[in-house]
């Protein structure tokens, strides 16, 4: 292409030719709309990210359960008193001695009898209670602090308010005698027939009000023109109850029972301040057990086969009650949807 002279004898700058194609923005760099950026994908910068948010509380999982629990299977195959070093291998012989013990089963049997208990009496007690709460009533804040207060106790504290209650001679069976029910009064925490059925009352009484609290809260997320088309529709209560709240709060009532399930296998404090695993060991459970076997009678390594016991016991409740029941919360949960790539 050259320049071609005008009329008035200059020469006119050149012309792009029309075929020519059009020239492209210049660019601005690395970083510019068209530059190449170098660096990780999106993939590997999104594993990154995970990593760096989760790396912290691995590391703590690592230290505080994963190690401990490693040192306790270690312990656990030694015959070992606390001190010295560890040098009286004995194998699997601590686990065959524990399953062997009556009175470990007995611990494992009160455990899984806590637990049946607790779901079953707290359960419906807790809906029951929470339903009443939900509703407009007069004092209804103050009897949300009423019902809760047992729970921010320390266990220590309410162990001991129920033990003077509980002792022969003491506010119980006063008030039963009162009403005229002295035949009823027992040695509550001094029979073995009688004692465990108390401390499950005692724990009922201490925990419910988590429960409450749960599904409380739960049921403020249940719409309420979901109530209103069924009372249009002539739903009875009952038929609300049980067609939409239960359901609806289906996600909290599983989240609560694994919440109990692990507490009654983890339970130690309260049962210990109330009968001390007694008497005659019918009260005992496997955190009672283990620490009287561990601390009092100085047999560390086989407390410690007790205590990978009791850790494995735990740990296949969990994984079940996850893949069984929790599943279905996984299941029904909305995914998120994928975003569509734009085209450039």
């Amino acid at each position: 292409m050259t320049a071609r002279p005008t009329s008035t004898g200059t020469t006119a700058p050149p012309r792009p030719a029309d075929d020519a194609p059009p020239s492209r923005p210049a660019s601005s760099g690395p970083s510019g709309p068209r530059g190449t950026r170098r660096g990780l994908s999106p993939a590997a910068r999104k594993r990154a990210e995970i990593a760096f948010f989760v790396a912290p509380a691995l590391a703590l999982m690592a230290v505080f359960i994963a190690l401990p629990v490693l040192q306790a299977v270690r312990y656990s195959l030694y015959r070992w008193n606390g001190l010295g070093p560890l040098d009286d291998f004995v194998g699997l012989e601590n686990y065959a001695t524990a399953l062997d013990n009556p009175v470990f089963r007995d611990a494992v049997s009160n455990n899984f009898l806590i637990i049946a208990v607790s779901i079953a009496v707290q359960l419906p007690l807790g809906l029951l209670v929470a339903l009443l709460l939900n509703r407009e009533i007069r004092g209804r804040s103050f009897l949300r602090v009423v019902i809760f207060m047992p729970y921010v106790l320390a266990e220590v504290v309410a162990g001991v308010i129920w033990v003077l209650l509980l002792q022969p001679r003491g506010l119980v069976d006063e008030l039963f005698e009162a009403v005229g029910l002295g035949g009823v009064t027992q040695l509550w925490l001094g029979d073995p027939d009688v004692a465990l059925w108390t401390v499950m009352a005692v724990l009922t009484w201490k925990y419910l009000g988590l429960a409450v609290i749960l599904f409380l809260a739960g049921l403020q997320g249940v719409p309420e023109d979901v109530y209103e088309a069924a009372q249009l529709d002539g739903a009875s209560w009952w038929q609300v109850q049980r067609r939409i709240t239960i359901p609806l709060l289906g996600p909290t009532i599983r989240t609560w029972g694994f919440l109990s399930m692990i507490g009654s296998l983890q339970l130690f404090d309260m049962v210990w301040i109330l009968t001390g695993g007694g008497p005659a060991n019918s009260t005992v459970t496997m955190a009672i057990y283990l620490i009287n076997q561990g601390t009092d009678r100085g047999l560390y390594g086989y407390a410690s086969a007790v205590a990978v016991l009791l850790f494995g016991i735990s740990l296949v409740l969990a994984v079940l009650y996850n893949t069984l029941v929790l599943s279905k919360d996984r299941d029904d949960a909305p995914r998120p949807r994928r975003q569509k790539k734009v085209a450039r």
